[in-house]
């Protein structure tokens, strides 16, 4: 069976918007394959771990619509597996490739090693470690008595000296590396939990991982992993390493140049469909050039072969638009109840109802509802400037004046859009004012803006009473 995985590390503010898009490709392969798909928290770094980032990275996938297939808690929604609650299982694999002569325990201090590091650096040369411990001819009987007496060890991984570590990287084909160029990674800490790669090795093979779908970043990683798996005499998953995203410049993207947390883009207003169809596009392209597309047609039509190794642009312009596309195509009745969840109930959902005609296709975000809508609901401050840009304060008050007039008379049924229209050019006509500048002036008094919906579609929507109230008091 194909099963995928994703294994975020909560150490930043929320998940990367990069680490969502690897999601998204391991999730959709393991969906295309009838396969199963795991949620797996690496949280072993204890020094660098942000509080409630965990809380805040499954709640953004939850958001994506990025299910998790499978978890430790039984009989319930599925949770993810945290690596903090596996530890004896890491420390238990770390031994036996020290009983298998295939790792070591090593002594050195921090400040040797800080030292060393030091002089190689000077040197010119890649840190690495030397080796004192590996070369001691009785390090394991010496290990086995000095490790119940003191934690201060590590575990490390015993790399041949010499040969070539190869694998067949599924997108880019075959990667080698130089066996002498490779460290003794650290497996296991001294505060007992394991470094990235014994966990993730240990995981990935106990979890059954058949596809490790991850970042070109990881590339370098991969021989170290091999080794582990060839030390332990467990089959080698498929690799595939996927292009890391980049900004319009072509920089890798960073939170320095571009909001990169999943949240971000929620709290924006995006959709989470729209989202998705972008990052599809990432490095992948539709067979047939669609540009927009469901998240079961990317199912079915994408293929891991045809992901291409250079860097994917991430243009935050591109997914403003595609964002605006998904809004207009959103059913009235859904777009209404999405903003009015997203402003957290703030508006009345049967108000937001009548302007969603009138502003959907002007919104790109959900977030643009408040700045182009807010004057339903609350009362504008008027700018002199704007009001009197077109006519003169007589002309606004003559005219305004006349206006009100015919409006009360007006019954609430009457207090329609085309009949207000009619109104507005009468009066223009009758004091020889162009219809455009005296339309501006109403919408400045009713809007507060020289931009916004339709403006006697506004008028209606916010009823006879309000608009009244707001020509009688410019007046």
């Amino acid at each position: 069976m194909v099963r995928t995985r994703i294994a975020p590390s909560p150490t930043g503010e929320d998940i990367h918007i990069g680490t969502a898009y690897t999601a998204l490709i391991n999730y959709v392969f393991s969906r295309q394959n009838k396969g199963q798909f795991i949620i797996r928290i690496e949280d072993t770094d204890q020094k660098r771990l942000v509080k409630d980032s965990q809380t805040r990275i499954l709640k953004s996938l939850k958001w994506l619509g990025i299910k998790n297939d499978e978890g430790p808690e039984i009989g319930g929604p599925y949770g993810p597996y945290r690596q903090s609650q596996r530890l004896n299982l890491y420390q238990y694999y770390a031994h036996k490739l020290v009983e298998k002569g295939a790792a070591y325990y090593c002594f050195c201090s921090p400040e040797r090693l800080k030292k060393l590091r030091e002089e190689q650096q000077k040197k010119g040369l890649p840190p690495k470690y030397d080796g004192k411990c590996r070369r001691n001819a009785k390090r394991k009987t010496q290990n086995a008595k000095l490790q119940l007496k003191t934690k201060n060890y590590v575990i490390r991984l015993k790399v041949p000296n010499s040969g070539v570590t190869s694998f067949n990287d599924f997108i880019r084909g075959k990667i080698s590396f130089k066996n002498e160029l490779i460290d003794d990674q650290v497996l296991l800490k001294s505060d007992g939990f394991p470094t990235y790669h014994l966990a993730v090795v240990v995981d990935d093979y106990a979890m059954k991982i058949s596809h490790i779908i991850r970042g070109e970043e990881w590339i370098s990683s991969t021989p170290k992993h091999i080794l582990l798996y060839q030390a332990f005499g467990w089959r080698v998953p498929v690799y595939a390493h996927l292009p890391l995203l980049r900004n319009p410049d072509r920089s890798k993207l960073s939170k320095r140049k571009n909001p990169v947390w999943v949240s971000w883009y929620r709290q924006q207003g995006f959709l989470p469909e729209a989202v998705l169809n972008y990052l599809a596009l990432m490095g992948w392209s539709h067979p047939l050039e669609k540009e927009i597309f469901s998240l079961d047609e990317f199912i079915k039509e994408f293929s891991l072969k045809r992901i291409s190794t250079t860097g994917p642009v991430f243009d935050l312009k591109k997914l403003e638009w595609m964002n605006g596309e998904y809004i207009r195509k959103t059913q009235n009745s859904k777009l209404k109840t999405q903003i009015y969840n997203f402003f957290e109930k703030k508006y009345p959902e049967e108000k937001i109802g009548k302007i969603v005609p009138l502003i959907k296709t002007r919104i790109k975000k959900l977030s643009e509802f408040e700045d182009l809508a807010g004057f339903f609901f609350k009362e504008p401050k008027i700018n002199p400037r704007l009001l009197y840009q077109n006519l003169d304060k007589s002309q606004i008050k003559n005219a305004i004046t006349r206006y009100t007039r015919h409006a009360t008379r007006d019954t609430k049924e009457d207090f329609k859009a085309d009949n207000l229209e009619k109104t507005a050019r009468k009066v223009a006509e009758r004091f020889g004012i162009k219809p455009a500048d005296f339309f501006m002036t109403l919408r400045v008094v009713i809007a507060g803006k020289t931009i916004s919906p339709p403006l006697f579609e506004s008028m209606e929507v916010l009823g006879k009473e309000e608009v009244i109230r707001r020509l009688r008091k410019i007046i």
